[in-house]
Parts: structure tokens; C-alpha cells; sequence
């Protein structure tokens, strides 16, 4: 059930043999996203759990089921703004009763991300997965 941009990533991941060049490209993801501005990197978008600091800024059009979530983010480290940058691909323009059926982990697995993080990032990716899981069901809910 992913979104069309997580699939081009699950491609390329498919022809890239080598993990380092695959690091690279979630890299580069990241790199291509634009900066949080500063006013956006307050307590409430902080996600916890993170070795890095990391910001999720949520816009969720709507309201109840249907309503559409979106969100930009940001880190200090560049794995980690990939990783969010993995997570948009995989989320964003779904309304949020779809975020809440998708299988984080089951898609994310198909990168081959668990076996190649360490447990603080893995911890982290958990933790990013979750905040987004809580801003659709307060959506949904709303």
C-alpha cells in the first residue's frame, strides 16, 4: 500500500548492491528537502526518542478520516533528515485513516533499514513512525 514515491525509493534501493551507496542515497534525499525555518523547531515538533534532534511539522488538511496529512521535517544529522525524508515518501498526501493501515515496519523492512541502523537510529525511525501514527489518529479522531 505505498505511496508511489516510496516505491521509486524501494526500486533504486533494488539496484543499488552496495549498503554504502544505498546510505548515500538516503543522503541525498534528505539533502533535497528544504530547512525547517526556525520558528518550526519548537518543543511540540520535536520528536523524543531520537539520538539526533529531530523536528516533524505536521499539516493535516481536514478533519475526521479523510482529512490529508502532510509534514516537512528536519535533523541534525544526515542519515536521520534521509530517514525523514524516507517517511515523507512513504506518508504524506494519504489521508490519515490510509497512514494508520500501512505497515511502517513491514515497508521499511523491504529497504533492509533494520538490519543496517543501529539501535539508536532504529529507535529514532521507530519514534518518527509513531508521532506521525499520532497525528493521524488525533486527525482521524478530530
Amino acid at each position: 500500500m505505498a505511496q508511489d514515491a516510496f516505491e521509486e525509493i524501494a526500486e533504486t534501493f533494488e539496484f543499488l548492491d552496495d549498503w554504502e551507496d544505498r546510505y548515500r542515497h538516503v543522503i541525498e534525499l534528505g539533502k533535497a528537502m528544504a530547512p525547517l525555518e526556525e520558528g518550526q523547531k519548537l518543543p511540540a515538533t520535536k520528536v523524543e526518542g531520537c539520538a539526533s534532534q529531530v523536528w516533524l511539522v505536521p499539516e493535516v488538511d481536514g478533519a475526521g478520516p479523510d482529512a490529508v496529512l502532510r509534514f516537512e521535517g528536519e535533523s541534525d544529522a544526515m542519515i536521520v533528515q534521509g530517514l525523514i525524508a524516507v517517511l515523507r515518501a512513504l506518508y504524506s498526501d494519504l489521508a490519515v485513516s490510509d497512514v494508520l493501515e500501512i505497515d511502517a515496519p513491514g515497508e521499511l523492512a523491504r529497504l533492509g533499514l533494520n538490519d543496517h541502523l543501529s539501535a539508536q537510529r532504529s529507535n529514532g525511525l521507530r519514534a518518527m513512525v509513531q508521532r506521525i501514527r499520532d497525528i493521524s489518529t488525533a486527525a482521524r479522531d478530530a
